[in-house]
């Protein structure tokens, strides 16, 4: 589906952390939610990387730093080609998404669906950048993007990655490569970030706690030629590998993103994970949108405001966590003891699945969380495809 492109003023605008820091000029608003506070690199002044090796160097450095993106810089380039023996769990066509044996996953698929095949990958595309604390990374306008290779944000603190474009990672294989991987960091905010055609996931949190992240108004393009139904042919195959948020102590803010194209994990949500899942946009999924495969049911979630579209469930059975789904304003109420205000309700399009019992055990899990505000479900749709992802 086509993005409208916003023009937004460029007046310089200083926004300040609780202690004081300045935020830099390049970015664009504020984070809500959990990652509300974050100022990644400060008011520094700016550098502007042109090669791979400047990026690299500038998002792993122990220095400060506001790093802008005004073209592509592509990976592609840096890596060898690596040829192997993978694995075709789904089918040997031309349209086919096949596997890296990567940590040796082939070996482990029953027999009948791992059958080996040849593999040839960009080496680049399977190790993300290295992000360290306090960066922040803007692209401007729609010309910031990075070609082959994601983002690895470890153990990092106050991080702002908005307005770039991160795609064409191995799109046939999975363990091809991430777009973004969050692990064991804290103030993490990803906004206005367009993934496209990605081996593997778009965003994933991994296990080590990351208690403070916001994924706002990106879009997750889920459009591929290779994918796990066979059915890539012209680009119009559905990626299942979305969004997972594994992790243990993980606090998410979901907010404003337009997830396309997909076909399971929009999102996935194990562990102890809780996550607050607002005025998002799902549209056009062939399998289901919600996911969990944690037996313990510990992981949380708030399903308040958003568009199902065109989605064939709702959840993956059985459905595993708990999660308070937004059935109707007299219910809603119930939600001020978790975000200070009553949840707004949920808007169904050609949407299969029930929506499991709205629990509320999990509503102490968002103490402290900062207020996050909602609009109709009926203003998100039109909303969202015009201003999510690169378009600032």
């Amino acid at each position: 589906m086509a993005h409208r492109i916003i023009l937004v003023a460029l007046t310089a605008i200083f926004l300040f952390a609780p202690g004081g820091q300045a935020q830099s000029s390049y970015v664009k608003g504020a984070a809500e939610g959990w990652a509300k506070g974050v100022v990644g690199g400060g008011n520094v002044a700016a550098v502007f990387p042109t090669t791979p090796a400047q990026l690299q160097q500038y998002l792993s450095d122990s220095v400060a730093r506001v790093i802008v993106l005004k073209q592509t810089i592509d990976f592609t380039t840096t890596g060898s080609t690596v040829t192997a023996t993978g694995c075709a769990p789904w089918g040997t066509g031309a349209t086919c998404q096949e596997a890296i044996n990567a940590n040796n996953w082939c070996n482990t698929l029953a027999p009948s669906a791992a059958a080996p095949v040849s593999v040839s990958y960009n080496s680049a595309g399977t190790n993300g950048l290295t992000v360290a604390s306090s960066k922040t990374l803007v692209g401007i306008g729609k010309t910031g993007v990075i070609k082959g290779k994601g983002l690895n944000i470890k153990g990092a603190n106050n991080v702002i990655i908005q307005n770039i474009a991160i795609t064409d990672i191995n799109p046939r294989y999975v363990w091809g490569g991430d777009a973004i991987t969050i692990l064991g960091s804290s103030l993490v905010w990803i906004d206005h970030v367009t993934t496209a055609r990605i081996g593997r996931m778009h965003i994933v949190l991994g296990y080590d706690p990351s208690p403070s992240v916001t994924i706002s108004n990106s879009f997750i393009d889920g459009r591929t030629s290779y994918d796990t139904t066979c059915t890539g042919a012209n680009g119009n195959g559905y990626h299942y590998w979305g969004i997972y948020f594994a992790g243990t102590g993980d606090k998410v803010t979901m907010k404003g993103n337009y997830i396309y194209h997909t076909q399971g994990r929009s999102p996935k949500v194990e562990g102890n994970t809780i996550l607050h899942f607002v005025n998002n946009y799902v549209y056009d999924n062939t399998g289901h949108a919600f996911e969990g495969a944690d037996s313990s049911h510990s992981a949380g979630t708030i399903v308040e405001g958003n568009v199902f579209q065109n989605v064939k469930s709702l959840f993956a059975t059985p459905i595993t966590g708990s999660y308070f789904t937004a059935p109707d304003t007299t219910t809603n109420a119930q939600c001020s003891s978790a975000l200070g205000r009553a949840c707004v309700v949920n808007a169904f399009g050609s949407t299969g699945g029930l929506l499991p019992s709205a629990t509320t055990s999990f509503f102490s899990k968002f103490s402290g969380y900062p207020s996050v505000s909602a609009v109709a479900a009926s203003q998100v749709a039109a909303s969202v495809t015009a201003s999510a992802g690169n378009t600032l």
